[in-house]
């Protein structure tokens, strides 16, 4: 089972499961649609994950655990004080019924992690469809450093953001390469889906190697010359 479920403006608070098994949720910027989700489906959680400490990823935390009171929160260190429970940097993490990944993936912010469980990854605001995110901590090298570790990945790897930004991305990576031809097929497929409101996401690493201009930067200067352009579009 993977669902990203809606909330606030543009994010997905993401529930992943094998069939039977208890899910994993990651990122919860408010808890009333997840709450609902999750009684509806009667689902048992084993797990939460934050990838950093942003309140459009962390402010449902406290809710959470008073409806989950024994369940896992893992997070990197900054986000201990959101409430992560299980501080986690790098390596292999394992719950009762899954082995977590966690790989670092600084720069947005200084600590951000993702999270790779059954070939799925849950990058929050690292990697974005057609984009990456913001470069708060002005680490350029962490960033691309922690992309191009995603990059690595299989190419059939599922990837889940935290935000339904792909539309936006997509015009900026249009006019960058505007003789991508894979740019501009996935832009009708996204439009046609956004228009009846469903999620453009999950993408995956090897369609993101195409049209994502952060993972088809070469070296660090083109990277962070796109990246601050982006920052300007």
């Amino acid at each position: 089972m993977l669902v990203p479920i809606p909330a606030l403006n543009d994010n997905y608070i993401w529930l992943y499961g094998r069939e039977n098994l208890p899910i994993i949720v990651i990122d919860i910027p408010e808890i009333p649609q997840l709450l609902h989700y999750i009684q509806q489906h009667q689902l048992k959680v084993e797990a939460l994950l934050l990838t950093h400490h942003h309140d459009d990823h962390t402010a449902g935390v406290a809710q959470f655990k008073q409806h989950f009171p024994m369940v896992p929160v893992l997070g990197p260190p900054e986000t201990q004080a959101k409430g992560a429970t299980e501080i986690v940097n790098a390596g292999i993490v394992h719950t009762e019924h899954y082995a977590i990944h966690v790989l670092q993936t600084a720069g947005h912010t200084e600590q951000h992690v993702s999270y790779l469980v059954d070939g799925h990854l849950f990058c929050g605001d690292s990697l974005f469809s057609a984009g990456c995110g913001r470069v708060f901590t002005g680490n350029y090298q962490d960033m691309f450093d922690g992309l191009q570790r995603l990059k690595s990945l299989p190419d059939d790897t599922i990837v889940c953001p935290a935000h339904e930004y792909t539309l936006a991305n997509l015009a900026f990576a249009n006019q960058l390469l505007p003789d991508n031809v894979a740019i501009q097929q996935h832009t009708q497929y996204v439009q046609k889906q956004r228009a009846t409101n469903q999620p453009s996401l999950p993408t995956t690493i090897g369609l993101e190697k195409q049209i994502n201009p952060f993972l088809i930067a070469q070296d660090i200067e083109t990277f962070v010359a796109w990246r601050k352009a982006k920052d300007l579009f």
